[in-house]
């Protein structure tokens, strides 16, 4: 298999989120010699069909927009191009493993699902649109989520809140800021002291996670000359896998606890970490890979929600991911088809 090659052929063929139409039809032409495929709207699902344990391979097919990075090209041991490490490298590796001969006479089934607009906002995203419409994937004995992880196992994921955090004052003319109350500085205290918080570490399953609150956005003022009435910012809250998304709730709006209002805006439960399944056991054991918490939330969660144990595993480089001079390394490439190759085959 040129996995080489094939990774340059979907490099070149753009996928931006929206618009992933052509990328779908590539892979569902190409993989229907070979396996079951089914084509839900612009995403596939390609599965080799026996009565066997199944694992599921996930990897969506869109990438942020162009910056200039086309077409695709090879220097220094590296393919480099849009969407080579996030996560066409995970889709090369897919297909291959669709392909393989040796992958079908193995003890597993297999089903790759190539999904559509997870680079956009989470409510779009088109992974449970495929859950809803092939219900048989939340039967997986363990599902892969081939997202960049420098081919490390990465295990959970974080859960992820938003809130607007809002500051009341009373305007007034700044030459008598007196007759007033000024939300931006009266917001000072809580700002200084989200500057300086660090983030905690969290020990679940012995791996570590990274509780953080970060400051992202913030809007204030409506003239030069007038002390402003409401002063408002996105606070955005990571918290580990032990707790829910009420508990993280009740935890942000203690942090919170100086403002004046409140209001979760965005919400994203986290996934547990699939312990005691024998396959994902195995995977450890086969790959020697380096296991790690997953800090960010991927698409773990919403396969947790629906019941399937899943990881992150993939050859994208995630220091690379998003970025202009995104890039692969072409070993990091055989090194996870091989890992996911053996596991699948012994």
């Amino acid at each position: 298999m040129d996995l080489t090659g094939l990774l340059g052929e979907l490099v070149d063929i753009p996928s931006p989120t929206g618009d992933e139409g052509t990328l779908a039809r590539y892979v569902a032409d190409r993989l229907d010699p070979v396996a079951e495929v089914s084509v839900h709207g612009n995403a596939v699902v390609a599965r080799r069909n026996r009565d066997r344990p199944r694992i599921d391979l996930y990897g969506h097919l869109d990438t942020v927009p162009e910056q200039g990075n086309l077409p695709a090209r090879i220097d220094g041991g590296r393919l480099h191009g849009l969407g080579a490490s996030d996560m066409k490298a995970g889709l090369a590796v897919m297909i291959a493993l669709v392909e393989d001969d040796a992958v079908t006479d193995g003890p597993y089934d297999l089903a790759a699902v190539f999904y559509d607009r997870e680079e956009g906002p989470a409510h779009e995203n088109g992974l449970e649109a495929v859950l809803d419409a092939a219900p048989f994937l939340t039967d997986a004995a363990l599902a892969v989520v081939m997202e960049p992880t420098d081919n490390e196992i990465q295990l959970g994921c974080q859960g992820a809140l938003n809130a607007t955090v809002r500051f009341t004052g009373r305007s007034a003319h700044s030459a008598r800021p007196w007759h007033g109350e000024n939300a931006v500085t009266k917001a000072g205290a809580w700002l200084a002291e989200m500057h300086t918080r660090e983030p905690v570490d969290v020990t679940v399953a012995g791996l570590r996670f990274r509780e953080t609150f970060a400051v992202t956005t913030a809007a204030g003022g409506i003239a030069r000359n007038v002390i402003p009435a409401a002063f408002e910012v996105n606070l955005n809250h990571r918290f580990p896998p032990d707790r829910t998304l009420e508990q993280a709730e009740e935890r942000l709006r203690r942090v919170c606890a100086a403002a004046d209002d409140v209001e979760i805006v965005d919400r994203a439960a986290p996934a547990p970490i699939p312990e005691g399944n024998p396959h994902l056991d195995r995977l450890i054991e086969v790959s020697g890979a380096i296991v790690t918490a997953k800090q960010a939330w991927t698409d773990v969660s919403r396969l947790a929600a629906r019941g399937v144990p899943a990881l992150n595993y993939g050859p994208g480089d995630t220091a690379l991911a998003h970025r202009r001079d995104e890039s692969v390394a072409l070993a990091a490439l055989d090194e996870s088809f091989t890992v996911l190759k053996r596991f699948l085959t012994q």
